[in-house]
């Protein structure tokens, strides 16, 4: 299935939409201290593959990180890799070879590898997975799930992880449209609430390096009130600082803020990258959230990703439905409002070359908070 796979300058990562695929999020976390690889290879033809580019066969590749895993050894992960994909049939087959053939790229105590799938999940257009109002109920249980992931695999190897590192349900908006066809999209509220945030003097604009204490406050600020894990500042500065226009896959951060009178209220980063903008961290102020400022800022973002041309928005994150009970939900609300599709991925699936050291990281896994693999 799999030929001519070696190892190449992550600067020769192809271009990709996926910017955790790109050079950018590899420099990003170089600089963070991640030992990153980027391998080159080359599906079969018949894999009749459904991926977005590179779908005659030819070259692709995949942009792995290695960590360290305590005294176990170290493990590795793909996120949102590979971009490539065959047919779901040869979906668990596929990897499976991938997986074997990258061991010899990877370091000799590595004990398993994770791919954070993108692809569709299997249950995400199964009519019995839907409630009697249209409403995905989700996947079966990890049991099950198994069963059909490995069903074409020879060892039967692969595991659900625990949990997924990256979101594995986001909202895409098509972005192909006029701004009016767009907005048109959008639920009634959400258009709502964007004139609303107008008519209170909201506005929005890009800010540079400089500013990013008034990020990092709101960002502190929305942590403490919703109970989240926050990276440290030196994470974002990396972020706005990444040079990557000189590698076969560039991407850039834009640092949004939004704000009435010089008082910042909302900010986010938008990623762009070969077409796509994705919504990759947000922020609010504790104060003045009747000003809606968030609908501002993404309806801003939005406008910002067509003007560089961007055929996609990625909402990037979403509970898989409107359960109230999901710690996601108030997401699922805010951004299905703008009116996008919503995915469902396959998410995270463990191979493990070494199944006792697997099975020791997993019952750590059980009890730690996880290791933040992204």
């Amino acid at each position: 299935m799999i030929t001519d796979l070696f190892s190449k300058d992550i600067s020769e990562l192809y271009r990709t939409p996926i910017v955790q695929q790109t050079s950018f999020w590899s420099i990003l976390k170089k600089r963070l201290g991640v030992t990153t690889i980027a391998a080159d290879f080359k599906p079969r033809r018949d894999l009749l593959c459904t991926s977005l580019n590179r779908a005659d066969g030819s070259d692709n590749d995949l942009l792995i990180m290695v960590r360290p895993a305590g005294s176990l050894g170290s493990i590795a992960y793909v996120p949102y890799g590979p971009e490539f994909e065959p047919n779901p049939e040869y979906h668990g087959a596929f990897l499976e070879e991938l997986a074997e053939s990258l061991r010899s790229l990877l370091p000799s105590d590595c004990f398993m590898i994770r791919f954070d799938l993108c692809w569709e999940s299997y249950w995400a257009k199964d009519e019995s997975f839907f409630d009697r109002s249209g409403e995905w109920m989700g996947e079966p249980e990890p049991f099950a799930q198994e069963i059909r992931f490995n069903s074409s695999t020879l060892n039967g190897n692969f595991r659900r992880a625990l949990s997924n590192v990256l979101p594995s349900n986001t909202v895409f908006i098509d972005l192909l449209d006029d701004e009016e066809s767009i907005i048109n999209r959008m639920k009634p509220k959400t258009r709502y609430n964007i004139k609303l945030a107008g008519r209170r003097g909201v506005e929005v604009r890009v800010a540079d390096i400089d500013e990013l204490d008034v990020w990092y406050d709101l960002y502190n600020q929305t942590a403490k009130r919703n109970g989240i894990f926050i990276n440290d500042v030196r994470y974002f500065r990396e972020l706005m600082s990444v040079n990557s226009y000189g590698t076969g896959s560039p991407a850039v951060a834009l640092l949004l803020i939004a704000e009435i009178d010089t008082i910042p209220l909302a900010s986010m980063f938008l990623i762009l990258s070969s077409g796509r903008a994705s919504y990759l961290y947000g922020a609010s102020s504790d104060m003045h959230r009747n000003m809606m400022a968030p609908y501002a800022l993404q309806w801003r973002a939005i406008q910002i990703a067509k003007e560089y041309g961007c055929y996609q928005y990625d909402m990037f994150g979403v509970s898989p439905n409107s359960d109230a009970s999901h710690p996601l939900s108030g997401l699922y609300r805010f951004k299905s409002g703008f009116g996008g599709d919503i995915f469902h991925s396959l998410g995270c699936w463990d191979y493990p070359f070494d199944n006792e050291k697997y099975n020791l990281f997993r019952t750590n896994e059980m009890t730690v908070q996880g290791y933040h693999l992204a």
